[in-house]
């Protein structure tokens, strides 16, 4: 698992001043920047122009500009999203337990886990390097497993190298407990198992679907209340697939209230509800350093709360 380098403080390059040689005289400023600086996209290059950028004797050219041999251009280098994505953020976190070698969140709905495309800045990573500068010398910041973005609960972070790699071990054995709390369409009549492989989803690549070239995934659910039109399951999982639990009610026929990929059609409009009904209840494991078992609980969110009330009232 290489280290991420989450230490550079983000300030764009210094800038590139250039006298344009002989040998770039009529080509076009694009040309002659991507022969001049090699290092960089013609791509990136031309962005950086239009962008305002780059400077050929102190006014602002366009990329399709002729040069004539011998201007004094000046290129100020401009990070891209990806490359200033992994800078500390003060972003309130939800502690529910930190010691040494852990920190376990209540995330919220709606923050991303981290930075991807779309989603570059105000991830948990950049609150966790705000948190715990130290975290910047550990992979991924920490982060050994992921929620959703619109999926509520808990995650465990470690704070070590060492606390991280026995955690992916204990995640790689199945011996770490994640039960998360599901409101689904239909009534549910009984709880059960669910086996079936996950993989992309062969019709939409953004989705995942149950298919015999994906990964062996088992859910189990247990239903704990049965509501007129839905029902609040209690799923636990075996293994840890993109989407698993989402695929896998979907796929019996009772997808998650308010899922915005794996929901039904045509959902009732009432309650409505923003995010897939998912959240991230109980979490146990064994303290990589103390070898003591812990458990944690997560209260229910609030929208959560009110979602199954009106249910009820329904």
């Amino acid at each position: 698992m290489p280290a991420q380098d989450y230490t550079q403080n983000g300030k764009d390059p210094a800038p590139h001043c250039l006298a344009v040689p002989d040998s770039c005289a009529g080509l076009r400023l694009d040309q002659a920047l991507a022969r001049l600086l090699p290092q960089y996209s013609r791509a990136r290059l031309s962005a950086w122009v239009k962008a305002g950028r780059v400077s050929v004797d102190g006014r602002r050219p366009a990329p399709r500009d002729k040069l004539h041999g011998g201007e004094q251009v000046s290129v100020q280098p401009m990070l891209s999203p990806e490359e200033t994505a992994f800078r500390p953020e003060a972003i309130p976190l939800d502690i529910v337990h930190e010691d040494d070698a852990l920190i376990v969140i209540d995330k919220p709905a709606g923050l991303v886990v981290h930075p991807g495309s779309g989603n570059w800045q105000g991830t948990l990573l950049n609150a966790l390097l705000a948190h715990a500068p130290q975290l910047a010398t550990v992979p991924r910041a920490g982060i050994v497993h992921r929620l959703d973005k619109d999926t509520s609960g808990l995650l465990v972070i470690a704070k070590t190298l060492t606390a991280q790699t026995d955690l992916v071990r204990q995640l790689q054995a199945r011996s770490v407990s994640r039960e998360y709390r599901a409101v689904v369409h239909g009534r549910v009549a009984r709880g059960g198992t669910m086996e079936g492989a996950i993989g992309r989803d062969p019709r939409s690549r953004t989705r995942m679907a149950v298919t015999s070239s994906g990964k062996p995934a088992v859910t189990h659910y247990t239903v704990l209340e049965q509501l007129p039109r839905a029902t609040v399951l209690a799923c636990r999982l075996e293994t840890g697939r993109t989407h698993q639990i989402r695929v896998h009610l979907q796929k019996l026929g009772h997808p998650i209230w308010g899922d915005p990929v794996y929901g039904p059609r045509n959902a009732p409009a009432a309650p409505r509800f923003p995010r897939q009904a998912l959240h991230a209840e109980k979490l146990a494991l064994v303290h990589p350093v103390t070898g003591q078992s812990l458990h944690w609980q997560a209260s229910l969110p609030e929208d959560m709360r009110q979602l199954i009330a009106a249910l009820r009232e329904s």
